[in-house]
């Protein structure tokens, strides 16, 4: 029965393990898709995108 238990230990570490891994990698993906959608939009279409969304947000950009 102990070995059981011992068992069920291991897997739940290897779960976490894997779920922190998880986020690592989505973390990764999504900064690098931030960043190379960024460094190849034109100079215009990173502002207009800004603007409207400074508008959407009520932030006062003017």
């Amino acid at each position: 029965m102990n070995d059981q238990v011992k068992v069920a230990a291991i897997a739940q570490k290897s779960d976490a393990a894997d779920q922190g891994l998880l986020g690592i990698i989505g973390a990764i993906m999504l900064g690098a898709i931030l960043l190379f959608s960024a460094g190849f939009a034109q100079a215009t279409v990173m502002h207009d995108s800004s603007h409207d969304m400074r508008h959407a947000m009520a932030f006062p950009c003017h």
